[in-house]
This record gives structure tokens, sequence and C-alpha cells, in this order.
């Protein structure tokens, strides 16, 4: 255990990108468990990472804009895939979720196949790298934020199925670039879960806070112990989550639809 490594400096900034990413990720899953699409999550951010994989191997800069370009330029493919499928197939659409993500998966390896660090990659892909991030990199994505909640609160009965999967695409492709497709994956789903039962109403009220709490008990534990970051963040949101959960059933209260 290091007490010393519990520096604001360092722990601020990946804390405050997580709050980023909790801003869009708990009203987005509440709606993915609404409408039974638990993987899309895991498939557009795997579809953008793949992005930057391709932009990476055409030489340019992972962090750079191209690569930001490409990882967007991916994702709202993906997304604009997915809404036609939706649209045709809805009765199979989690099933091509699954195999959209399967194929993104397997084609980011294939591209860094040949590349001495390709695993490097990879790992800093899933896992994310979110004690690293600064100020620099919060900044637009806090614009970006922004714009999305603002059209998720403004105009959500009026975005329709076109509108949804675009707004989920940017928002993941600017949250799994700072904390990695696993984390993205459990702070889209896991507090939506812990919350599925209480009123629509609560249901931010109480999903909000107890992602804060995660992730600030979770950045606390890896520094303390010299563990990657982003996945304590996981466990923590998922003891958290499942906690919250067991509570509320023990109150007795009524379950949902």
């Amino acid at each position: 255990m290091n007490p010393d490594a519990l520096s604001l400096s360092l722990l601020l900034p990946a804390f405050l990108a997580g709050l980023l990413v909790l801003a869009t990720h708990v009203p987005l899953g509440i709606q993915v468990l609404k409408r039974g699409i638990i993987f899309i999550d895991l498939a557009i951010a795997q579809i953008a990472g793949l992005g930057v994989i391709a932009a990476d191997r055409l030489g340019f800069e992972p962090h750079g804009w191209i690569a930001q370009a490409a990882a967007v330029s991916a994702a709202l493919a993906g997304a604009l895939l997915l809404t036609w499928t939706e649209k045709n197939w809805p009765q199979t659409q989690e099933a091509l979720i699954g195999v959209l993500f399967a194929l993104a998966a397997t084609g980011g390896i294939l591209l860094v196949a040949n590349n001495p660090h390709g695993g490097e990659h990879l790992r800093d892909l899933l896992v994310g790298q979110i004690l690293w991030v600064n100020y620099a990199q919060l900044l637009p994505v806090g614009i970006l934020t922004a714009v999305i909640l603002a059209a998720w609160f403004g105009w959500v009965q009026h975005l329709g199925r076109a509108g949804f999967y675009l707004l989920f695409a940017f928002a993941v492709t600017a949250s799994v670039q700072l904390v990695g497709v696993y984390l993205v994956f459990a702070s889209l789903i896991i507090p939506a879960l812990a919350v599925r039962t209480l009123p629509a109403r609560r249901q931010l009220s109480v999903g909000y806070p107890l992602g804060a709490a995660a992730y600030a008990l979770g950045l606390a534990l890896s520094a303390l112990f010299d563990l990657p970051s982003g996945a304590v963040i996981v466990w923590t949101l998922a003891g958290m989550g499942g906690l919250a959960y067991a509570l509320r059933s023990i109150q007795g209260a009524p379950e949902r639809a």
C-alpha cells in the first residue's frame, strides 16, 4: 500500500474524465436497457477503436486529429449500419451487434498482427489509460459532452432511431479514447442496471452519484495498491452497483419492467 500515491494532481483529471463518461453514459445506458440492445456499446467502442488502429497502421499519430476523425467516421458508419439493421431485422438486432463487435475486434487484431507494439495498442484500447488523461484532452470531450446532453435532454422525444444511434456513436467515440472499451461498457450498463427498479424520475439522481462514487473509490484503490485503474474501477462499479440493487431489493421495492 502506498498512501503517497493519492496525489490530487494525478487523480483529479482521471476523476473528471470519469464524470464526463458518466454524464452521457448513464442516461444512454438506461435507454439501452429499455431497447434490449445491451452490447451496442461494446460494438460501437470497438469500431471506433478500429478506426484509430487503422489510422495508426497508415502512419498517423494515434492521438492526432486524423486518428480522431477516423474513429468518429468508423463509429458513425457502425451507427448508421445498426440503424438500418434495426429497421429491417429488429428480431436479430442483438445478434447482429455481437457479430459486428466480433468483426471489429478481430479486424483490429489483424491490423496490428505485424506490429511489434500491437499487443500494447490493443491493451490500451481495451483497458484504457485513464490515469494519463490530461486537462487538454478533457476540454474537447467536455464540449462534446455538453452538446450531446443538450441534444439528449432537449430533443430526446424527437431523436428517433437514427438520432439515438448517432448520439451514441459520438459519446462512445469520445469516451473510449479516455478510459478504454471495458470501462466504457461498465459505465453504460452497471449504473443503469443498479437503478432499473427505481421510478424513472429518480434513476438519474441515483445513477450519477453511484457512478461517481465508484470512480472515486476505484481510482483511490488503484493508486494505493498500484493496480490498473480501469480494471479496478470496473470492479468498484460492479460492487457498488450490485450493493445498491441488493439494498433496493431488501427494502421490498417492486420490480419494474
